[in-house]
């Protein structure tokens, strides 16, 4: 009896050192981390705004890190495809990612996009920019001021032609609430991105580029080859000082801005996640990441942990309205 009580306890012990291994291990890994490089897949082509932020940010962070991180684009259906891939990672430090809002928020509520993933499907880790939406005109446009516009565009509504970077992009949804809160309706030309915009209105193909602050924008507005008229932000931009804001001209409601920042697939335990955390921001606050950033014309706002878990959830209820009114505009 005692030989099978003692055979019973053996057994007891053996399986509570089995429940504690993985246990021990699972600490130790954590606390290691990182033992090997770490990718960051951006969810956009090579040379655009997010990956110049996400490339700038890389070579700064991954010297506290102590690993390399490696940049990896996967474009493809705006953003989907990068995004679905980032969402299947095992959640273990070591695949991260950039996205962008709202532009993720899109995908997810556009029922005909049948992305795999939620906004749940992610951890938030911190944001790296934000890009407000801003009107371009020619220098010699006849458009002095945004008020020249929107008085034109009365006179003459379906007529001026604006850009946008695609059906339901930030530039769409913005143009959108601009025309609802304006009363006024324009003549909407769907482009693929910045380059394809600046482009066009060089050319006189539109008669207004509609694009964040970033994208090669500021350099041309520096230069003299572009104005920028309008700014849909609550606060002017260091980069066009001179340029109003739509709240300064009664539109508190034309606010749109294109954010850029880090997240995980959801599952990553919460040591690693502080880690990274840690470690970006440091590398945010870094004047040489400070430097680069204002030189292509990006506007740093870090947001960590919650503030930005409740930035992106905030965002994605506002969206839900814009989307709704793109379906009536439609």
């Amino acid at each position: 009896m005692k030989k099978i009580a003692l055979i019973g306890l053996s057994a007891l012990l053996l399986l509570g050192l089995g429940m504690l291994v993985p246990m021990v291990n699972s600490a130790e890994k954590e606390a290691a981390y990182p033992t090997r490089p770490v990718s960051t897949i951006v969810a956009y082509p090579a040379g655009g705004e997010t990956d110049i932020g996400a490339r700038i940010l890389a070579g700064i962070a991954e010297k506290d890190l102590g690993q390399s991180i490696i940049v990896i684009n996967k474009g493809g259906a705006g953003g989907q495809l990068g995004w679905t891939e980032l969402a299947r990672q095992k959640p273990d430090g070591y695949n991260i990612g950039f996205i962008g809002l709202p532009s993720i928020n899109t995908v997810i509520l556009d029922a005909e996009r049948k992305a795999t993933f939620g906004i749940d499907s992610f951890v938030p880790i911190i944001n790296q920019v934000v890009d407000p939406v801003c009107m371009y005109v020619k220098p010699e446009s006849p458009y002095k001021s945004f008020k020249d516009l929107i008085e034109d565009a009365k006179k003459r509504p379906s007529t001026i032609t604006v850009s946008t970077t695609g059906i339901l992009s930030v530039e769409h949804l913005a143009v959108l609430l601009l025309q609802d809160a304006a009363k006024v309706k324009f003549r909407i030309v769907h482009f693929d991105g910045s380059s394809q915009i600046q482009t066009a209105l060089l050319g006189g193909q539109i008669d207004v580029g509609v694009d964040n602050v970033g994208g090669g924008w500021t350099s041309r507005v520096a230069a003299g080859q572009i104005r920028s008229l309008i700014l849909m932000d609550k606060e002017r931009s260091k980069f066009y000082a001179s340029t109003p804001t739509t709240l300064e001209m009664g539109l508190p409601r034309v606010l749109m801005s294109s954010s850029r920042g880090l997240v995980g697939p959801k599952g990553i335990p919460e040591p690693i996640v502080k880690k990274l955390q840690t470690v970006f921001k440091k590398a945010m606050e870094n004047p040489e990441h400070v430097a680069k950033m204002d030189k292509a014309g990006l506007a740093i706002k870090v947001m960590v942990g919650e503030d930005y878990d409740k930035y992106i959830k905030d965002l994605h209820e506002t969206t839900k309205g814009l989307m709704e009114l793109a379906r009536k505009v439609d």
